[in-house]
C-alpha cells in the first residue's frame, strides 16, 4: 500500500546532498576572492595579480620598459599580463570545482555553473 514512499527517502537524501553542495559552492566561490594568481609577460617584465575569481587586484611592471617609445609594445605586455593571470584564475576555479565536486562522490569534470 505505501510502497512507493521508500522513495521519498532517497529524495530526501538526494535534496539534503544538493543543498550540502550548494552551501558549498557558496563557501568556495567566497574563498576564490582570496586565493591570488599572478599572470607574467615579457619573462617577467610585466606581472598582473588577480583574485581565482578574476578581478585583476594589482599590476607590478618593471620600469626598464619604459626606455624608449615603444608604448604600443608596453601596452601589449601589459594586457598579456592580465590575460595569463585571468587564465590561471580560471584555471585555479576549476580545480577548487573539481576537488569540491570529488569530495562529494561526483565526477571531477561534472559542469556545475559558478
Amino acid at each position: 500500500m505505501l510502497k512507493g514512499l521508500g522513495g521519498l527517502g532517497d529524495m530526501a537524501k538526494m535534496m539534503k546532498s544538493a543543498q550540502e553542495l550548494q552551501g558549498k559552492m557558496a563557501q568556495m566561490q567566497e574563498e576564490l576572492h582570496n586565493v591570488m594568481v599572478t599572470g607574467e609577460a615579457g619573462a617577467g617584465l610585466v606581472k598582473a595579480t588577480a583574485s581565482a575569481k578574476g578581478d585583476l587586484k594589482g599590476l607590478d611592471i618593471d620600469p626598464s620598459i619604459f626606455n624608449g617609445d615603444d608604448k604600443e609594445v608596453v601596452e601589449d605586455l601589459i594586457l598579456a599580463a592580465i590575460k595569463d593571470a585571468q587564465a590561471k584564475a580560471a584555471e585555479k576555479a576549476q580545480e577548487e570545482m573539481a576537488k569540491l565536486t570529488e569530495s562529494m562522490g561526483l565526477p571531477k569534470d561534472i559542469k556545475l555553473p559558478f
